[in-house]
């Protein structure tokens, strides 16, 4: 029988440095410290927190290491500027304008920065199950896949592979090992698959050793892992998305009016 089970109170079992940050990191991301305010003495940090000093450097050791605040030994902690986004995934799923940037590079700067795209690979892969499923392929069948790392003030932000059938990528500046101007959803419309619909699924997963790599992630920290689906008209799927993100960086905004329910959208599994 589990202590839980035996009527036992829950508790947290990890260390304590690690709830402290827990704490903190949450504080941070809350905005109740702000980007520039300072943390809280190491006095009164160990008073909250019934802890020893150096539990309290333990804990906010880990801040540091996780890009939120900066500071030396024996100056004061400041939460860093910047460093807590908002990304709206609406307002970069509609095509470029010709000559226009990638809508996620113009929208990434509105909170401030410099947002680069960097190209990994460009290659026809078998993808995972849940892709698969998606676009409606067999268990073995390949799709054409473009992988790239996104950038802001040259600090990775976001692993992104995207796959698209072969009977529409193959051929095309899709499968070309190069950058698209405006983005894969101003090519789709070009190609006669304009973008009607996008269904997201976001889940918090623990990070594979590609992704903690790639996103220079410390420790155990959630990722954000979105799948979205992009479908064209006559609802055939044309792209599908595996966006990898640091969930201790960045937050999802999503916005929504009231349907009639003889209007709504078909439901997807």
């Amino acid at each position: 029988m589990t202590a839980h089970a035996a009527g036992a109170e829950p508790r947290d079992h990890r260390s304590l440095h690690e709830r402290i940050a827990a704490d903190l990191r949450d504080a941070i991301m809350s905005g109740d410290l702000a980007p520039g305010a300072k943390v809280p003495s190491t006095v009164r940090l160990k008073e909250r927190f019934d802890a020893s000093n150096a539990t309290i450097q333990k804990a906010l050791q880990l801040l540091k290491d996780e890009g939120l605040v900066v500071g030396r030994a024996g100056a004061a902690v400041t939460v860093r500027e910047h460093r807590q986004r908002t990304m709206r995934p609406a307002a970069y799923m509609a095509p470029a304008e010709r000559g226009e940037r990638f809508r996620w590079l113009a929208e990434a700067e509105k909170t401030g920065g410099r947002a680069r795209s960097r190209l990994l690979e460009v290659s026809e892969a078998v993808p995972p199950a849940d892709v698969r499923g998606l676009l409606g392929l067999e268990d073995d069948e390949p799709a054409v896949l473009r992988s790239q790392i996104l950038t802001i003030d040259d600090e990775p932000a976001e692993l992104v592979a995207s796959y698209y059938p072969v009977d529409i990528a193959r051929g095309t500046a899709v499968a070309e090992s190069r950058r698209i101007r405006g983005g894969t959803p101003t090519l789709l419309t070009e190609l006669g698959f304009p973008p009607r619909l996008s269904v997201d699924r976001v889940s918090a997963r623990i990070p594979t050793q590609e992704q903690a790599t790639a996103l220079r992630l410390p420790g155990n920290l959630p990722v954000l892992r979105t799948l979205r689906v992009v479908y064209t008209t006559g609802d055939r799927p044309v792209e599908a998305t595996v966006m990898v993100k640091a969930g201790h960086l960045y937050e999802l905004q999503y916005e929504f009016t009231p349907d009639p329910p003889d209007h709504a959208l078909r439901a997807r599994p």
